[in-house]
């Protein structure tokens, strides 16, 4: 077993463990196993010729995300954003535990740690690869769920959708394009990204 296959074997067990469930076309699976394994999938999907250590961060991204619950902080904008950055912490941690556990040399794991960091995005290629494909999972698995939230906010939803879609790159709007969306989710789509255009 290769390295980059023994770090999987790692990141998905890890996150097997998750005690969440998604269900998705009728099997249930631990939530944050499922969606390692489509962040990866889109990053092959946006980049053919992945690099090793941006395959090692899709797959462990978000990973043991169910640690810290967003309910272990108060509410309002900057104790989110405080969970926000010690989650991402953690995630670079375990990462870090485990990729040293699959023989992987300090340098592989603090590009991991850049990546999942998310440090110089719209600069680094690998990093902004990931944005996408985050945006892209949040689309095509998260996106019509949570837009019911907002049937009454129309122009909120639109908002939220657009500091996503800003995000990402031309590359991974034209995949964002491509996914299936109900009439009223496409509408608020295409009027987020018409106010992309309209800020730009």
């Amino acid at each position: 077993m290769s390295k980059l296959e023994q770090a999987f074997q790692l990141f998905d067990d890890y996150n097997r463990q998750d005690p969440r469930n998604i269900a998705w076309d009728g099997e249930t699976h631990p939530q944050e196993y499922f969606y390692a394994l489509k962040l990866y999938e889109w990053v092959l999907k946006l980049d053919r010729t992945a690099s090793e250590e941006l395959l090692l961060a899709s797959r462990s991204q978000h990973i043991g995300r169910w640690e810290i619950p967003r309910e272990s902080y108060p509410d309002g904008r900057e104790p989110y954003l405080k969970w926000r950055k010690d989650l991402a912490l953690h995630h670079a941690e375990v990462t870090a535990r485990l990729l040293k556990q699959a023989g992987y040399d300090d340098e592989m794991v603090e590009r991991v740690s850049q990546i999942i960091l998310k440090k110089r995005i719209k600069v680094d290629a690998d990093v902004q690869t990931m944005e996408n494909a985050l945006c892209l999972v949040f689309l095509e698995f998260q996106f019509e769920d949570f837009r019911k939230k907002y049937t009454d906010e129309p122009e909120k939803m639109v908002n939220i959708l657009r500091k996503s879609l800003i995000k990402m790159d031309a590359h991974g709007h034209n995949f964002a394009l491509r996914l299936s969306y109900s009439d009223d989710g496409l509408s608020l789509i295409s009027q987020a990204l018409q106010a992309l255009k309209q800020d730009g």
